[in-house]
């Protein structure tokens, strides 16, 4: 792979080792994949930061990155949602050990220059690439989102390559980010007209269908910004989909309709059996939900509004989160959202989510998501029951 005299200089460790290690892994990932060389990117977001999923090893690894490298990320970067809410731990009785481990994490990643603002929607907080940009993104719902509803161009990054390419200002030119990789190989038809949580549900029939390929959508709507947030994450987790098409909707709708290959591609149709079928098939239990968790991926201030309309007045019966980043809950504070989610007995944490936070060790045993997402990582990586549904049906009040 070819390397300008700059990049060499960060190579061979003129720029100290922590650059150097750095530009290790990209090479490499370069190398493997054929990347005839690096580009530059406009910001990275970085998984890996929460404590259930990177344990010892990775605290260790991050400490001793940032006393070598303090202050190295020079582009805007930010941090994918943490184990704990970084502020409000204690009064949402996260575990005490885990609560420290977990700041000790965020902190490093201070260290090295990257915002310790902890979300997985950056594009909410003010990350957000143009039309084009190349970037350097690893949580997975926020790849589908940048790729498909802005158009800027990211592969699916792991954390430690993510971290490389934010310290670096690099990441190798392969995949998304090359454009006759950006074409679809799938149509999709709908129909029926689809809104709210149907679009997590699609993306999840669509991405066990297509594993790691590049759907393209005919719908019978137009679809909200939310709604193409929850479909692009349903698509991660159920398959590998980084890139999806809708027609008319999102910005490189025509370059895969424009494709040679187009109206050769297979054609497969959605009905409102399976929607209806999954949706059912996705909950766990027919329980109630002792805990509500919203906001996965983060939510947006509408989305907090729509809830804090929904419970005004009235006392909640469950345990109810919704998620979001420090930034929107600021503005969810002005407006006076997040007084009357609190006065109905609910919560809003901030930097972190369901799926990374050790619900499983704080007493919970069914929780309710209207995230496909959620649903689906929910049972594995915390081990409990989960219900599947829109927010009005899952809360319950008193």
């Amino acid at each position: 792979m070819y390397l300008n005299k700059e990049e060499e200089k960060m190579y061979q460790g003129e720029y100290g080792t922590t650059v150097a290690k750095s530009m290790e892994i990209l090479v490499a990932l370069g190398n493997i994949y054929e990347a005839p060389s690096l580009i530059d990117i406009s910001s990275a977001q970085i998984s890996g930061v929460s404590y259930k999923t990177i344990g010892e090893a990775g605290l260790e690894y991050l400490e001793d990155l940032s006393k070598n490298g303090a202050n190295l990320v020079n582009i805007p970067s930010t941090l994918n949602p943490a184990g704990i809410d970084l502020d409000n731990w204690k009064t949402l009785k996260f575990p005490k050990k885990f609560s420290e481990k977990q700041k000790r994490i965020v902190d490093a990643y201070g260290k090295l220059g990257v915002s310790k603002t902890c979300t997985c929607t950056p594009y909410l907080i003010g990350n957000v690439p143009r039309l084009g940009d190349h970037v350097a993104w690893s949580e997975s719902s926020a790849v589908a989102y940048l790729n498909s509803a802005i158009g800027g161009r990211t592969n699916r990054e792991g954390g430690p390559s993510a971290l490389a390419s934010a310290i670096c200002g690099k990441t190798a030119m392969y995949g998304y980010h090359e454009t006759q990789n950006r074409i679809a190989n799938t149509i999709f038809d709908l129909d029926i007209k689809i809104s709210g949580l149907d679009y997590g549900t699609v993306g999840y029939i669509v991405g066990k269908e297509i594993g790691d390929g590049v759907p393209y959508f005919n719908l019978k709507n137009k679809s909200k910004n939310t709604e193409l947030k929850s479909l692009g994450a349903a698509l991660a987790s159920s398959g590998a989909v980084a890139l999806y098409h809708i027609e008319n909707e999102t910005p490189e709708y025509e370059l895969a309709k424009n494709d040679k290959d187009f109206k050769t591609l297979e054609k497969i149709t959605i009905s409102k059996e399976d929607i209806l079928t999954t949706k059912e098939n996705l909950s766990t239990t027919n329980e109630e939900a002792d805990l509500v968790c919203l906001g996965c991926p983060h939510a947006s201030l509408e989305e907090i509004k729509e809830i804090a309309m929904f419970v005004k007045g009235k006392a909640i019966k469950n345990q109810l989160w919704v998620c979001t980043s420090i930034n929107i809950k600021a503005s969810a504070d002005r407006m006076g959202y997040t007084k009357i989610i609190e006065k109905s007995g609910g919560h809003i944490p901030t930097d972190t989510c369901m799926v990374v936070a050790p619900i499983e060790d704080m007493g919970y045993k069914n929780i309710g998501v209207n995230s496909a997402k959620a649903a689906n990582y929910v049972p594995s990586m915390c081990g409990l029951n989960v219900i599947y549904d829109d927010f009005k049906k899952l809360i319950k009040f008193k």
